[in-house]
């Protein structure tokens, strides 16, 4: 009896896929730089006994396990290995319960970030992480890379949402963590351990999230402005004033024209640098008004403030476009780096002149709030030899984050694609920790090997 049949026994058999041309689609996450190995087989569990199961099965014949949500990753972790079986959790997605007195809802992996806030919309509460793909990616998936969003500035990456997990380990046992209560110091906090393991220390199969009242109010802004210069001192002044934005975003000259090419949005094709403020509460229009006059003492060129949803979805939607428009038209490198925010001009800076060294066109957009941008390479083709000029100009927006006494992974993770970049940041001893507690937790290196860290 080979492996695969032996693990037919252990689960129900259709939740084993080997047709190739099914796998077909489970082989590669969103990173267009990682290739994609070939799996034996697409693992697709309903249930955490599942997927329990299959880790046992895994531990006892030794076989490679890649775990996969949505598929929408920017570094390669989700990314098939040859002979591997990859996990996907796109078949649990039961909310299982959901606590609005206490603020909190139980879902599993495969849950949509976006179908969490409906869920419990109507009770006035909602989830606050949002990342660029909250329409389509799932709770796993960003529990796995700790993924971050808009709205970080006010409220935190996943990480500041999350109260505890359920993970099946390497071995097949099934780990709680964390519980239903917003204090909870009692032993090591093994919740936060998983959260942005990138599935190399478990396959995290369920989550309890802490929800938030729905804001009173909402109010927004944008302003455009001629110099990276100028918008660097109305983002500094932004941030010496006091006031907290519950979203701050950024989209640099290459960023508005793709934007534009791809959809018409009305936005100003001169301007070097535009901002999308959010305030939220009873004083968020104030709040707003306070962000958009420290972007005309800067010498922003427009500015407007509008307590108005429809004008401020207006101004989201093209801010929501930024990645879209990008690789719908061309072949992408979405890279992820962050600096202290004050820092975020030099940055800018850098990054068109890298953009002018190199020769590889880069459109910049991102969260100034929190200092964290995506400079996406906008390559011609996937040729060699856009490859090499594409990884080569990644390199030195990696080191050039670190100079400024950045990180070379905001929100996207480690993945595959940041591996080499990892004893650039960080010393010996944080990565024989690291080098540890994954030998601790998975002795044999089943889970995503090579990946995270």
């Amino acid at each position: 009896m080979n492996h695969l049949e032996q693990l037919k026994d252990a689960v129900p058999a259709d939740i084993v896929v080997t047709d190739p041309d099914l796998m077909e689609g489970y082989r590669r996450d969103s990173a267009d730089l990682v290739p994609a190995g070939k799996p034996v087989a697409v693992l697709r569990p309903r249930c955490t006994a599942h997927v329990s199961a299959i880790m046992s099965w895994a531990t006892r014949t030794g076989t490679v396990v890649v775990p996969r949500g949505a598929g929408t990753g920017l570094s390669g972790g989700a990314t098939a290995l040859d002979g591997c079986v990859v996990v996907s959790m796109e078949h649990m997605t039961a909310i299982r319960d959901f606590d609005a007195a206490n603020h909190t809802v139980v879902v599993e992996a495969g849950v949509v970030n976006a179908d969490v806030g409906r869920a419990v919309a109507a009770a006035g509460l909602f989830y606050p992480p949002d990342p660029g793909s909250f329409e389509v990616s799932t709770i796993g998936g960003n529990l796995a890379t700790n993924a971050g969003g808009m709205r970080c500035v006010k409220y935190g990456v996943t990480r500041n949402s999350v109260l505890g997990l359920e993970v099946v380990l390497a071995d097949g046992r099934v780990l709680r963590t964390g519980g239903q209560t917003v204090k909870n110091v009692a032993g090591l906090d093994l919740t936060q351990l998983f959260i942005g393991s990138e599935g190399a220390l478990g396959i995290i199969t369920s989550a309890t999230l802490r929800l938030r009242p729905t804001p009173a109010a909402t109010a927004t802004f944008v302003a455009t402005f001629p110099t990276l210069e100028t918008g660097g001192r109305a983002l500094n002044a932004i941030f010496a004033s006091g006031v907290t934005p519950s979203m701050l975003e950024l989209m640099d000259n290459a960023t508005i024209n793709a934007v534009e090419d791809y959809q018409r949005m009305d936005l100003d094709r001169e301007a070097a640098l535009l901002l999308i403020g959010q305030a939220d509460g009873t004083d968020a229009l104030a709040q707003v008004e306070r962000m958009a006059a420290c972007c005309d003492e800067a010498g922003a060129e427009l500015s407007v403030a509008t307590a108005d949803p429809a004008e401020a979805d207006m101004f989201l939607q093209a801010r929501r476009l930024a990645g879209w428009a990008t690789m719908e038209q061309f072949p992408t490198v979405v890279e992820d780096v962050g600096v202290p925010r004050t820092r975020l001009a030099e940055l800018l800076t850098t990054i068109a002149e890298i953009s002018r060294d190199t020769g590889v066109r880069i459109a910049t957009v991102g969260h100034a709030g929190d200092g964290n941008v995506h400079p996406m390479l906008l390559l011609p083709d996937l040729g060699e030899d856009a490859r090499r000029r594409a990884m080569e100009t990644a390199d030195r927006i990696c080191a050039a984050a670190i100079a400024l006494g950045g990180t070379i992974t905001g929100e996207h993770g480690v993945g595959e694609l940041k591996r080499e970049w990892l004893t650039h940041q960080l010393d010996d001893i944080s990565l024989d920790v690291q080098a540890s507690i994954k030998r601790a937790l998975d002795p044999a290196l089943l889970l995503n090997p090579g990946r995270g860290f």
